[in-house]
């Protein structure tokens, strides 16, 4: 089984749709992906995708959110709407029989949903309440300062919920305006699988479709991250000291070497204990119960970043110990070792990345969504198999701009 790429035409407008046809379970799943529709479209109304996207999953104006979910309720239809920094996403979901139900139901919500100041009010309300909590976690006080100062200038300096007086400065004809302009048949990408064949995939989302008006599309762009260091500490009041890290990565999603920095970063900070940065922040000095370094790869923006937790009194010699790992390992690659690891866990855990049909679907979206040909995650790992010491650690000594690192830390005074 695997996922395959088709088209549909829509309103003269080529559709690409994704799709895997899997009998073993009478379900059936489809997503409405909008391109270039997630939080880097916010403007300046930080929030307001995300906000866009919880006023679609209030019901229609008819039967109001309560009435729409007992409608959903009553044929176990899924059908919810949700955004990351790229993309705004719809999703259906229900057994085969009721699929065409959903279907309908979907239409419904495109044509009527409901779009009124009283039920903003409640979401803007819900919103500013959870904000409200997350100021208390440290861990998000701490990714939000780290990932501001990166993108500091840029529409990627706001967090995707934007701030408690963000939220409160939406208004109706904002997320109006968002829907109109975002929610169109030139940004939309179908991914449907489960018990349903490629004909019948391809009607449906074209009846579907025809709910959306033809819009406009754009093109997403590059965001670069700061180029220069910043150590950024927010005082508050913590036992512990909550350390993040970031700092340029120059590659693009569609870069032919970006499975060396699979590889390389995994045995850097994501490979769990056998990581250099666990190995070293944890136990050799015991200064954190773990320490994770990672790639952010998206099409608008890459960047290193990573992060841990330590003792008020060690939070010192663990900046400095980030600091002395990564320059190490861009100074001096890996071992052979640690190669040899890092294979037999990525090549030995692929099944499990595969084994769902929304992990292959996913992975198929991903492939068509980066600019990759279908297929290219197989290569990949026949690339890594075949990757050999030398040419790992030319490419790790090439990125010394990991190097150029920007701190944003919440501590307590003392």
């Amino acid at each position: 089984m695997a996922s395959t790429l088709d088209y549909i035409t829509v309103e003269g407008v080529k559709v690409p749709l994704i799709h895997e046809e899997d009998t073993r379970l009478p379900m059936v799943s489809m997503q409405v992906v909008f391109e270039v529709s997630g939080s880097i479209e916010d403007g300046k109304h930080p929030g307001l995708a995300k906000m866009s996207a919880k006023m679609m999953n209030e019901g229609t104006s008819k039967l109001g959110s309560i009435g729409f979910a007992k409608v959903l309720d009553a044929k176990a239809v899924h059908l919810s709407a949700s955004t990351g920094t790229e993309t705004f996403v719809m999703e259906l979901s229900s057994l085969k029989e009721s699929f065409d139900y959903g279907l309908k139901e979907f239409g419904v919500l495109l044509d009527d949903p409901n779009l009124n100041r009283e039920t903003l009010e409640k979401v803007k309300s819900l919103t500013i309440g959870g904000l409200s909590r997350k100021e208390n976690d440290y861990d998000y006080v701490a990714a939000r300062t780290l990932k501001a100062t990166l993108f500091k200038g840029t529409p990627l300096e706001h967090p995707s919920s934007g701030s408690i007086e963000d939220v409160k400065k939406i208004e109706i004809k904002n997320v109006e305006q968002f829907l109109k302009e975002h929610l169109v048949i030139s940004r939309a990408v179908i991914v449907v699988g489960g018990d349903i064949t490629l004909a019948d995939a391809k009607a449906k989302a074209t009846k579907l479709l025809k709910h959306l008006p033809k819009g406009s599309d754009k093109k997403l762009p590059f965001i670069e991250v700061a180029k220069k260091s910043h150590r950024v500490v927010l005082e508050r009041k913590t036992e512990q000291a909550y350390i993040y890290f970031g700092s340029p990565y120059e590659t693009r999603v569609d870069d032919a070497d970006e499975y060396k920095a699979r590889v390389g970063t995994f045995i850097l900070g994501t490979g769990g204990f056998g990581s250099r940065l666990m190995e070293e922040i944890r136990v050799k000095r015991g200064l954190a119960y773990s320490a994770y370094a990672r790639i952010n790869a998206a099409r608008s923006n890459v960047y290193f970043m990573g992060y841990l937790q330590t003792k008020l009194e060690s939070q010192n010699e663990a900046e400095e110990t980030v600091k002395e790992v990564i320059a190490k390992f861009v100074k001096g690659g890996v071992t052979q070792e640690e190669l040899d690891q890092a294979k037999k866990f990525l090549l030995g855990s692929e099944p499990l990345r595969v084994e769902t049909l929304s992990q292959r679907l996913s992975r198929t979206f991903q492939e068509y969504y980066k600019g990759q040909e279908l297929g290219s995650s197989l290569k990949e790992l026949e690339k890594i198999e075949a990757l050999k010491l030398e040419d790992l650690n030319a490419y790790i000594k090439k990125h010394t701009e990991i190097n150029d690192l920007t701190f944003a830390i919440v501590t307590d005074k003392k």
